[in-house]
């Protein structure tokens, strides 16, 4: 038997020190499955909301596709309840790419008598799921990609990385294509559509460690800042043209950060002094809840579950 020389321990430790980390592990099967929808499927589109996962899915397409330009549009569906900042950086980032942006309002669905208006103040959360609806079947979309992980909710991680929708955009849980092996079944027939979740398997600090490793921008109000705040039912909601306070309620001003972005009627924040992405890693690693979960009143207070949102066609 040969013996283990200098130049062996050279070669093994420069073999560790190559070999791919967890987070290049997780982009490699991200970028893996947007190519798949890519080339299986005619007309693709990518779901940005403006929060940080989409942001990462966008960074992960530029890294699938670049230097060419992305085989899919942009899709935003705006609720008409945005928080500036979102919106702000939806635009700049879009620009800076050179891609197109769809954007679907809500506030059209209900000018055209589609869903019911909840009201002032009100959150459109569930009545997004009709223009999204509305969207594919005008654009031919047959699939929509997201930025949706199954750690944020016990829905979520009931679903494939490739979720199949019928003709009327529901999805059934207990009919699902098996993925055994990294194995995908892209097929769609006419009318249905799936929804392709690149970044199912990974976790909320995951997503932050590959923003800090890639430098990826965000809005800025992911980090903190001083804002007025409404605390309701142990939710810090932003004071807004939407959000005003209710009877026995005040007005207070507050150093916070959100840790997920959607309708600002149901988005609340997190008291926090986090002020760059190191320290919000820090804040996220100590955190024993996640950000939907203590964050977005739509999962908390809701009588529907996450479940029946999906089932209607939810993201």
């Amino acid at each position: 038997m040969a013996a283990y020389t200098v130049e062996d321990k050279t070669r093994l430790d420069n073999e560790r020190t190559h070999a791919p980390g967890h987070l290049d592990l997780l982009e490699a099967h991200a970028v893996f499955v947007l190519r798949e929808v890519a080339a299986e499927c005619e007309r693709p589109v990518l779901l940005f909301s403006g929060g940080k996962d989409s942001a990462v899915l966008l960074r992960l397409a530029e890294k699938a596709f670049r230097p060419g330009r992305l085989p899919f549009p942009i899709l935003h569906v705006d609720t008409g309840h945005n928080f500036p900042e979102v919106l702000d950086f939806r635009d700049r980032r879009v620009a800076e790419l050179g891609e197109d942006l769809v954007v679907a309002h809500v506030q059209s669905s209900i000018d055209q008598g589609r869903v019911t208006d909840p009201g002032p103040g009100a959150s459109r959360n569930r009545i997004q799921s009709v223009t999204l609806l509305d969207a594919i079947e005008a654009h031919g979309f047959d699939a929509c990609i997201g930025g949706a992980r199954r750690d944020e909710d016990k829905a979520r991680a009931k679903e494939r990385v490739l979720s199949f929708r019928n003709a009327f955009g529901q999805w059934d849980p207990r009919n699902q294509r098996p993925e055994l092996w990294y194995l995908y079944q892209g097929r769609v027939r006419a009318g249905e559509h799936l929804r392709a979740f690149p970044l199912s398997d990974w976790t909320e600090l995951d997503v932050w460690g590959y923003v800090k490793r890639e430098q990826i921008d965000l809005p800025s109000i992911y980090f903190s800042h001083r804002r007025p705040i409404i605390e309701r039912s142990g939710m810090l909601l932003a004071a807004s043209e939407w959000t005003s306070p209710l009877e026995g309620e005040r007005v207070e001003e507050a150093d916070v950060r959100f840790r997920t972005v959607g309708d600002a009627t149901c988005t609340g924040a997190v008291r926090s002094l986090a002020r760059d992405v190191d320290e919000v890693i820090a804040e996220v690693a100590a955190s024993r809840v996640s950000e939907r979960g203590a964050t977005r009143a739509d999962d908390r207070f809701s009588e529907s579950s996450m479940e029946d949102r999906k089932r209607e066609g939810y993201f």
